[in-house]
């Protein structure tokens, strides 16, 4: 389990340091291509927090779930938006925001720690149950790539050399490395603490499904955007009865 877990969080890692490396490579890229990423992986984050990590919270701890998604939650918007301040998952799309080296080194660091949250989300839904952890890396993967367009998109906006944004990338490939590495200390500790873990990761991801991606997504003005985020409902779906059937 320790190395499929391990695995999950090098390929998710490596979406994110592709996505900064095509940025490199290349010095545009559609933002099409993004936001059709980004609403495939809110709805079907939203779906599989909504159906299957809240109902498992609750089933494992009772009322006191509550408290650790909610936790989950504010933990994420703690960091994202009042010790960094200001961030759009997008950031690179808002131009007026983006004249200062200060502000990419702010919107890095918020999607340092969402990228943190994400390898803990897998890890701890892999250790609850395997086939919920399969979904929420599903989930985390969809997300991925964009993000490293994001981050590197970010820090060459703000003039940073693009060395500096292809390093910016790595290290938040590093930062879900962190995450998965993470839940590994509570092994040592009974099922109940590795459920509360579990309920934190759920409120955590809400938080990238509903509050990270879904603002974005609304700042679109192809139509075409928010059918797909009924598409990626779908999709976990798809995948949820895929995995039940085996």
């Amino acid at each position: 389990m320790t190395g499929t877990i391990i695995l999950l969080g090098v390929i998710a890692a490596a979406a994110e340091i592709l996505g900064g490396a095509l940025v490199i490579l290349r010095k545009s890229w559609p933002r099409t291509v993004q936001e059709y990423l980004l609403a495939l992986s809110a709805g079907f984050l939203l779906a599989l927090v909504l159906l299957e990590m809240v109902p498992e919270s609750i089933a494992a701890l009772g009322h006191e779930a509550a408290l650790f998604l909610l936790g989950g939650y504010a933990t994420l918007h703690f960091f994202e938006h009042t010790v960094v301040g200001h961030l759009h998952f997008g950031e690179e799309t808002h131009r007026e925001v983006m004249l200062s080296k200060v502000a990419s080194l702010s919107t890095f660091t918020g999607l340092f720690v969402h990228a943190f949250f994400d390898g803990f989300a897998i890890s701890a839904a892999m250790q609850y149950d395997p086939s919920l952890g399969l979904l929420v890396f599903l989930a985390v993967l969809l997300h991925k790539f964009p993000e490293g367009l994001t981050t590197a998109t970010v820090m060459i906006a703000a003039d940073h050399p693009r060395r500096t944004a292809f390093i910016a990338s790595g290290a938040i490939g590093l930062a879900t490395m962190l995450g998965i590495l993470s839940v590994f200390l509570l092994q040592t500790v009974d099922a109940q603490v590795l459920g509360r873990a579990f309920a934190f990761a759920g409120g955590a991801a809400l938080y990238v499904g509903a509050s990270d991606l879904i603002p974005e997504i609304n700042h679109s003005r192809n139509r075409i955007i928010p059918v797909l985020v009924f598409a990626g409902m779908l999709l976990f779906a798809a995948a949820q009865a895929l995995l039940h059937a085996h």
